[in-house]
């Protein structure tokens, strides 16, 4: 409760007085700077986007009460002014809950899985506050061993990261992350201890770019690229595309997006400004480093170009925002104008890359994607009140899905068979302990981790933006080393 003093003007003068005010919005959960910040059970709806799956959250909660459950918490931003921002958030927590109904369905393995929502607010803004929260969950009667999500590489973010796993010992699956600074390394094994990851870095994806076969020629490749500081995802991007494009005989072009990157800023005129040179340059490849708001206002003029030159333009994973975002649903048709515009990315995860007619013999599990598209069918086509509207497409209910469902692997492997609830140790030592033969069957592909937490050459979807069909349509799987990982996901192979 906060006390506030309150001055009122009475037509006998000036006067104070004390009223009471409440700063919680419900249990473990406070209100901060106008928004609700904490973590929920699923008694709290931070949305009314989030209500059918926080229910259902809530509801498998209850029902594995006084088994001796884990926690685990999904640890993202949950309210945003952005609508695309909002879908993708809700498309998170689908996959996560999609994880635990599977986990706990499966009865012969313990313990239970009780799912938690933290939110640390816009762009990890009150991240120490949850942290700590999350902390008393550890020690407690909670069982909290794993925090998964952390859904977007930013600075806040790998504070975040940082101070869960180094100062408090609690192991952290990241979901939607892939700046290569938020990871250990062989250099730095022990920068954050106990983090795994479950999808390919920025370093991983450029690579599986050139071995997919983009035909890359430098002589014609020019970068565009986001100057903005505290964002890991775009600086590490930029390094990526400054490799691809070595010898390039034009810099970068640079831009600098807003604080909050889902504002546009005056970026559309600046675009349009940088067209021209664009056109005049012997430039057919663009490699953009920067976030999908400022993607898509890019294409916009780019398309209004007024040269008749074919352009491809390649980026990052973060792409996949362009699927679920309403400003770009009539900008599908520019992509056909002056030439045309093929839009390629590196996605994270993509419903084909192990669908029906996947050809793969290794890296990835048609029976783990088929029995994911099942579980969402039933919760959300035959069932549209359970979880609300849901789609595989952008993959982020994917990778949250494959997020959690490591957690779970990593926690269980690690639980005897008298259901002793294993330490935050043991279960952050048990990452690395999840590949050949215990790998994690992903529905984006094989997870197997080495010994510092990194997936091992992980399956990359190559995709492009269909102007026909308005979707994203697998080119093809890539790999970080050139091929395939073995029949065992062996190491280093």
């Amino acid at each position: 409760m906060l006390l506030l003093a309150v001055a009122v003007l009475s037509t006998t003068g000036y006067f104070g007085y004390l009223v009471w005010t409440d700063d919680s919005c419900a249990d473990g959960v406070t209100r901060v700077q106008h928004e609700c910040v904490g973590v929920t059970d699923g008694s709290y709806v931070f949305t009314d986007d989030l209500g059918p799956v926080t229910a259902r959250i809530k509801e498998e909660n209850d029902s594995v009460a006084g088994k001796n459950p884990v926690t685990v918490a999904l640890m993202i931003p949950l309210v945003s002014d952005a609508q695309a921002e909002r879908r993708e958030m809700v498309e998170q927590v689908q996959g996560a809950y999609l994880a635990q109904h599977r986990a706990n369905l499966d009865s012969g393995h313990q313990p239970p899985v009780r799912l938690v929502l933290a939110n640390p607010g816009k762009g990890y803004g009150q991240w120490r506050r949850v942290a700590d929260q999350l902390a008393r969950s550890a020690k407690g009667k909670e069982n909290l061993r794993a925090v998964t999500g952390i859904n977007i590489s930013i600075t806040n973010a790998k504070d975040a990261v940082g101070h869960l796993t180094a100062k408090l010992g609690i192991p952290v699956v990241a979901g939607p992350m892939t700046a290569d600074d938020i990871a250990n390394t062989t250099a730095e094994p022990d920068g954050f201890p106990g983090l795994a990851r479950v999808a390919p870095s920025n370093t991983d994806q450029a690579n599986a770019l050139t071995f997919y076969g983009a035909d890359i020629k430098p002589a014609e490749s020019l970068v565009i690229e986001d100057t903005r500081k505290n964002d890991n995802y775009i600086s590490t991007l930029r390094e990526a595309f400054a490799r691809l494009t070595k010898g390039a005989p034009h810099k970068p072009e640079s831009f600098e997006s807003p604080e909050d990157f889902n504002q546009e800023g005056n970026l559309g005129g600046e675009f349009q400004r940088m067209v021209p040179g664009i056109c005049n340059s012997p430039a057919r490849t663009l490699f953009f480093a920067g976030r999908p708001v400022q993607l898509r206002l890019f294409l916009v003029a780019l398309a209004n170009r007024k040269c008749d030159k074919p352009y491809t333009v390649i980026t990052g994973s973060h792409a996949s925002t362009l699927m679920v975002d309403q400003k770009f649903e009539k900008e599908w048709e520019s992509l056909k104008w002056n030439g045309g515009t093929t839009v390629r990315y590196t996605a994270l995860a993509h419903p084909d890359a192990w669908g029906p007619q996947s050809t793969a013999s290794t890296g990835g599990s048609k029976e783990a994607m088929a029995d994911l598209a099942g579980r969402l069918t039933e919760e959300a086509t035959k069932q549209p009140e359970r979880i609300g509207p849901a789609s595989l497409r952008d993959g982020r209910v994917i990778i949250t899905y494959d997020a959690v469902s490591t957690a779970v692997a990593g926690i269980r492997l690690e639980t005897d068979s008298s259901g002793r609830m294993p330490g935050l140790r043991e279960v952050a030592l048990s990452w690395r302990r999840l590949h050949n033969d215990i790998r994690v069957d992903g529905a984006s592909g094989w997870i197997c981790l080495d010994s510092n937490g990194n997936p091992h050459n992980k399956a990359v979807p190559v995709v492009h933006l269909d102007p026909d069909s308005r979707n994203a349509v697998l080119d093809a799987v890539a790999w970080p080393l050139g091929h395939a990982p073995d029949i065992n996901c062996s190491i280093g192979a």
